[in-house]
């Protein structure tokens, strides 16, 4: 987002943001005004489009309206135009519901949600993968102003500035990253309750990276995400691929608005329909995907950390969770989550997954599953990660890599606790710190308080407890105290001290005696002997 168009972009989305800050919290307004960009983007773009497929391409988004308005009034162009956008795009957008015409509408003065509200029905009912986008955004709510005249004021005002940018003006994925970083905003702005939907950019790249190594040039590269989110930790793939165009996306959601984000975010981010295959479901209470394809090349998890879960012991019989014999605790869900993304990767596949630390030394059913799995060799590396890097919890987390079919059961610890930089609100993983992890990772060495190759052996001492102080020592001895010369220093500060007492007595014997003072200065002579 360095040039100027994006700049420009990331202006006017923030500008636009602004207008609701002030009327509701982030995790109400980001619906408003990322739809909003989407709705935008969707009219923009079938503008551009059907002024090239009639032949008469156009400089702005005033000519493309003009050209599409005409085509659309005459009824024999109207039905090979939509047929041509429906085939290409899978959605078309009448002449008087497109963006333009609705800002024309505010300038006028003649603007009414309702225009808006239609078009966005029209857009869903278009083809399945729209349907239900836009059912997060109440434009009649009294968030946006107690009456109708002033929701219809405020959406107006979120729209000017939005109108600036033509978003079809962007090489390559700039708006879906620039979507992407506002996601990242708002999730910085609504706490606890960004973790449902974001992943730190610097996570999701460590991650994604340690995934595609040596896969970059693959085509057809499956990945897949069982607790999707707004989908960032999915696309990131793309960034690392040489056949972005070919990658398959599955992912799984369980919360409706976040789930619809993902879909926007895939379709910001021009990912072929073909190529998206998003589910809306509770990942551990329903499997999914259960017909092919069921494994993956890579699978990304950064799922809600120690969350509650059903439990029930029917799951005893479920391919994911019957080769551990027993359960994740109904308090503690997360081997639940490793579990069910590991079933489904491939036997070549690579898989990395945010926990708590808790999954590395708990006990249990726990501890019976880690034995498993280590005993199988499924556990590859622990990356142990700073504190306070995630919007949802403060806490330190690790990222555990997992595989199939390894030739050896060893485990490979990084303790990346120190790699971050301190900012006010909360710390951040830089890209040398991240190189660094990325260095450790692929020579697999042991480095001094940083990193070490831990022998199955080893690991079975230890109890199958995979606690990173217990394999990399970070302690660092303090420098051995000069006894003498502290000796001296203490000598040296008796001599300031006593010479400093002396000064005072003098100037109290200086002082003028009077009726207010005279209980200060003796009780101060008494006190230094004077």
């Amino acid at each position: 987002m360095a040039d100027s168009n994006s700049t420009s972009l990331y202006q006017a989305l923030w500008n636009s943001a602004n207008v609701l800050r002030s009327k509701m919290d982030a995790n109400d307004y980001k619906n408003y005004l990322l739809g909003l960009v989407f709705y935008k983007y969707l009219s923009d773009n079938m503008l551009v489009a059907s002024a090239n497929l009639l032949e008469e391409p156009s400089n702005t988004l005033d000519e493309a309206f003009a050209v599409y308005q005409t085509a659309y009034s005459d009824e024999e162009t109207q039905e090979d135009l939509v047929e041509n956008l429906l085939d290409d795009y899978s959605y078309y957008i009448k002449p008087e519901l497109t963006f333009t015409a609705l800002m024309n509408e505010i300038h006028k003065g003649t603007f009414q949600l309702e225009h808006l509200d239609q078009a966005f029905r029209n857009i869903e009912q278009s083809d399945e993968l729209y349907a239900n986008l836009f059912e997060d955004i109440d434009l009649y709510s009294k968030k946006l102003g107690p009456t109708p005249q002033k929701q219809n004021q405020t959406i107006a005002a979120v729209m000017k500035e939005l109108a600036v940018v033509d978003m079809t003006g962007h090489a390559g994925d700039a708006l879906g990253d620039a979507y992407e970083y506002l996601i990242g905003q708002f999730a910085s702005e609504s706490g606890k309750k960004a973790g449902e939907f974001y992943t730190p950019q610097p996570v999701s790249q460590l991650m994604t990276q340690i995934v595609m190594q040596g896969r970059e040039n693959q085509k057809g590269f499956s990945i897949y995400d069982a607790a999707m989110g707004s989908g960032s930790l999915l696309l990131n793939v793309g960034k690392y691929s040489n056949e972005s165009r070919t990658i398959s996306y599955f992912g799984q959601e369980l919360v409706t608005s976040t789930y619809n984000l993902a879909r926007m975010n895939m379709i910001l981010h021009r990912v072929a329909p073909a190529n998206q295959h998003l589910h809306n479901a509770d990942t551990l209470d329903q499997d999914w995907p259960t017909e092919e394809p069921t494994n993956f090349d890579g699978v990304l998890m950064n799922p809600p950390y120690s969350a509650h879960w059903s439990a029930d012991k029917g799951f005893l019989d479920d391919p994911r969770f019957a080769p551990y014999g027993v359960l994740a605790p109904k308090s503690k869900a997360d081997y639940a989550f490793l579990l069910h993304g590991y079933y489904h990767l491939k036997n070549t596949g690579v898989m990395a997954i945010v926990l708590p630390h808790g999954v590395l030394f708990r006990g249990a059913a726990e501890g019976k599953i880690r034995r498993i799995l280590l005993e199988n060799g499924g556990i590859d590396t622990v990356i142990g990660l700073p504190a306070n890097i995630f919007y949802n919890t403060s806490i330190p987390t690790t990222v555990i890599i997992l595989k199939k079919e390894r030739a050896n059961k060893d485990v490979f610890f990084i303790d990346a606790s120190k790699e971050f930089t301190k900012s006010k609100n909360q710390n951040k993983m830089e890209p040398e710190h991240i190189q660094k992890i990325l260095d450790a990772y692929e020579k697999r060495e042991d480095i001094e308080r940083f990193a070490h190759l831990a022998s199955f052996e080893e690991i079975e001492e230890n109890d199958f407890n995979l606690n990173i102080p217990r394999y990399v020592d970070t302690f660092e001895e303090e420098e051995p105290i000069d006894v003498v010369e502290l000796g001296n220093e203490m000598l040296a500060l008796d001599e300031q001290i006593a010479a400093c007492e002396k000064d005072l007595l003098v100037m109290l014997n200086d002082l003028q005696i009077t009726d207010d003072n005279r209980a200060i200065i003796e009780m101060t002579k008494k006190v230094f002997g004077g």
